[in-house]
């Protein structure tokens, strides 16, 4: 029987030269945990927004049956596993994307924009961006108070090159996330700096002990085993096994950073040491920031992170698939069949990468289920049909167990000009985040919860 004052606090970490390693929930803090809880908050709910731009093909998206008896479309059959945990989501529109009279243009900027916040954004090709806060960085307001880092933004597309958006500025384009509604939050693509954002150790100023760290080729584990091993000691069966599956976790996502960036130095030989390389498979790109969001999620760093597998008008081609085709450009595909084709592979493929993500939430334990029952995932775009600039009915879906608060299993139809934000003001509720507005949002929606 655990006592209660011998249980490890939910906040423990274990310190290195250059680094600080945050443990996950383990059975000998949940005594200290339940006491400590937030009552405002539900305990350990997460909330993570995945972003797929230029649209979706429809008609191989969204299911003809409502309600349970739904099926499991093309685009979405990789999640058959989880359709318990599944929620598919039609009829809810971004129209604060749509151009207003006088406005050419900048469709996948509006886009993006608008579709975690809302809001019109304000024409520019200067400094003076304007469009709303977000719903990620609202929650994330919320959830700092119990975590060591507010939120993360991330995205497999770089910064694009100066002069490249449409209406003259990226900012619309390059990130989804507004702290307020003219500072927005930059999306890191680099593994390497999200790495050391969640295990590098933010009281140390000493450049030199880190990279003196780096050239003995050291990990982050190898400057804190010795406590590894004094808190295992400490530890039942059960805590040992979760504590060293989790660190094998870390080893094998810090390796793989390490080997992208081999790889990369190779191919750039100028570079003494890269800034962050990436694995050169797509795959494995998405999957390595997949397993940094479950690491963050998982020792509760974050309970806030947005992910987008490109930016709008993303011109990446997907050869792995025999796409050799830049994405923007086949969204626009005239209504060739061999275009479309093509697209549904592309869509199939990050909801593909999607559900390798689900299954690891689904199988990584947490207090008394797994984080995929204590999450709320928002999957889906700012553009339904990529080839008209469509904002109405967007493909959305709404994945996790939301802390027992959610009811999968479901196909639901909302009515006409029902706004997304109504769904942004839903979640910020069942998170204990009280908001009366989100950007255009008109109410609550119905039927996603249990009760």
């Amino acid at each position: 029987m655990m006592v209660f004052q011998k249980a490890i606090p939910r906040r423990t970490f274990l310190k290195g030269v250059g680094a600080t390693v945050a443990l996950p929930l383990l059975d000998a803090m949940v005594p200290a945990f339940a006491a400590t809880a937030d009552p405002a908050a539900p305990a350990g709910l997460r909330m993570g927004f995945v972003y797929v731009p230029n649209g979706i093909v429809m008609d191989k998206w969204t299911p003809s049956k409502e309600g349970v008896g739904f099926e499991m479309t093309p685009i979405l059959e990789a999640l058959t596993p989880f359709r318990d945990r599944l929620l598919v989501l039609s009829g809810l529109d971004s129209r604060q994307a749509n151009g207003w009279p006088g406005e050419g243009g900048a469709y996948h900027s509006r886009a993006s924009a608008a579709y975690l916040t809302g809001v019109h954004p304000k024409p520019t090709s200067g400094l003076d961006v304007h469009v709303g806060p977000s719903v990620d960085q609202i929650a994330a307001q919320k959830f700092s108070k119990q975590t060591q880092v507010a939120s993360l933004e991330l995205a497999l597309d770089p910064v694009l090159a100066a002069g490249t958006c449409e209406g003259g500025t990226c900012a619309y384009t390059e990130t989804l996330c507004w702290r307020t509604a003219t500072t927005p939050m930059p999306m890191e693509d680099k593994p390497r700096v999200v790495f050391e954002r969640l295990f590098g150790d933010s009281d140390t100023t000493d450049r030199a002990a880190r990279l003196a760290l780096i050239r003995e080729n050291r990990t982050i584990l190898d400057s804190v085993m010795q406590k590894v091993a004094s808190l295992q000691a400490r530890l039942g069966p059960r805590d040992r096994a979760k504590l060293t599956e989790y660190l094998d976790a870390v080893r094998d996502v810090e390796r793989r950073i390490q080997l992208a960036e081999e790889q990369s130095a190779r191919e750039l030989p100028t570079l003494e040491r890269p800034a962050g390389g990436h694995p050169a498979s797509f795959e494995e790109y998405a999957k390595l920031m997949f397993d940094l969001q479950l690491l963050a999620y998982q020792t509760d760093l974050t309970r806030v992170i947005t992910f987008a597998f490109a930016h709008e008008r993303s011109p990446r081609a997907y050869r792995e698939l025999g796409v050799p085709d830049s994405h923007h450009p086949l969204s626009h595909h005239r209504n060739d069949p061999t275009s479309i084709a093509k697209l549904i592979k592309v869509n199939s493929f990050h909801v593909r990468l999607f559900a390798h993500y689900l299954e690891k939430l689904r199988t990584t334990p947490d207090g008394d289920g797994s984080l995929l029952d204590h999450m709320v995932i928002v999957y889906g775009s700012g553009m339904s049909d990529g080839n008209l600039h469509t904002n109405e009915n967007l493909p959305i879906l709404l994945v996790g167990g939301g802390a027992g608060k959610i009811k999968g299993g479901r196909h639901i139809r909302y009515p006409v000009g029902t706004p997304l934000t109504n769904l942004y003001l839903t979640l910020l509720d069942m998170a204990g985040v009280a908001v009366d507005q989100l950007g255009d949002s008109t109410g609550k929606l119905e039927l996603l919860s249990i009760a």
